[in-house]
């Protein structure tokens, strides 16, 4: 495949080096009219100095595109190496379908069997050196905005789910990332809980938990921000990073800067508050991500 990938780039090339070259005088064109042109640059280019206590300077590339897809992939793994994955999981989907009539996702309404895009708006790729050893220490991809539904079976996960979770007595808290020990982790955590003075203590022992549970119970996850009204919003947040040292990358409008460790990092924004009952339990269901419907626990 690759070699046949290599074999169309030069055919293409060679098209073009023995296409007719168009002669034109070239004319100046007057103020009136170039204020008649409007347009936006596909791709822009910034460099970003670092903040006080960060060392990095950073080049972002973003194209000025906006996307809405479905897509499946059966396997992922990321940061393979000393014996285990930064992120590993099963059946990612980003979008889905919808189920039954009349359900709102993004502030709209959809009908049974309609697709649920997850939108993408100006994807970038942002580079992070370090300026006193002259080497890159990390790239990210990620987007100025995105809003969408996210699922999969996850058993390793490193960076950050913001989610609320509700304990039995309806207080709120953020989601902690566990290791299999109930310990906060955001290196290829296994479990999700309440870690929190003001709560239960964490046990993620199988058949006694308490305030944890599995990754794989957080089937489908949806991607934003939460609006006043309830719908969810868009989010400048959400993005993959590899970092060779820790980076503190910066939110494309520079409000939020988020610490990334080394090796892979993922920063999941979620405008979600589930129970933490529920997901000990049954957990969050997955989302319709086939055509055909295989139920809400797909595999």
């Amino acid at each position: 495949m690759r070699q046949q990938a290599y074999g169309y780039a030069a055919v293409t090339l060679f098209c073009l080096s023995i296409a007719p070259v168009a002669q034109a005088e070239l004319k100046p064109i007057s103020d009136e009219k170039m204020g008649e042109v409007t347009g936006q640059a596909f791709m822009q280019i910034q460099n970003i100095q670092g903040i006080p206590d960060n060392p990095h300077e950073f080049t972002r590339m973003t194209l000025g595109m906006d996307v809405e897809t479905r897509i499946n992939v059966d396997d992922v793994k990321a940061g393979t190496i000393d014996g285990g994955s930064d992120f590993a999981a099963e059946h990612v989907a980003l979008g889905h379908i919808a189920r039954v009539d009349g359900v709102q996702y993004n502030g709209r309404n959809y009908s049974i069997g309609d697709t649920v895009h997850f939108e993408a708006v100006k994807p970038y790729i942002e580079l992070a050196e370090d300026p006193a050893e002259g080497k890159l220490s990390g790239f990210r991809m990620g987007f100025a905005q995105a809003r969408g539904s996210v699922s999969s079976l996850t058993s390793s996960f490193s960076g950050n789910i913001g989610l609320k979770l509700e304990d039995a007595a309806g207080a709120v808290f953020d989601a902690t990332l566990l290791d299999a020990n109930a310990q906060a982790t955001r290196n290829r955590a296994s479990h999700i809980g309440i870690v929190d003075p003001a709560a239960a203590p964490a046990d993620c022992t199988a058949g006694s938990a308490t305030n944890c549970a599995p990754l794989t119970h957080l089937q489908s996850i949806i991607v934003g921000e939460k609006n006043t009204d309830g719908t969810t919003g868009f989010t400048d947040d959400f993005f993959i990073g590899f970092q060779r040292e820790d980076v503190g990358w910066q939110s494309p409008d520079g409000a939020n800067v988020i610490n990334a460790g080394q090796g892979v990092f993922i920063n999941l924004p979620t405008s979600m508050t589930v129970n933490m009952s529920q997901l000990m339990s049954s957990g969050v269901p997955r989302l319709q991500t086939h055509r055909q419907d295989m139920g809400e626990k797909l595999f």
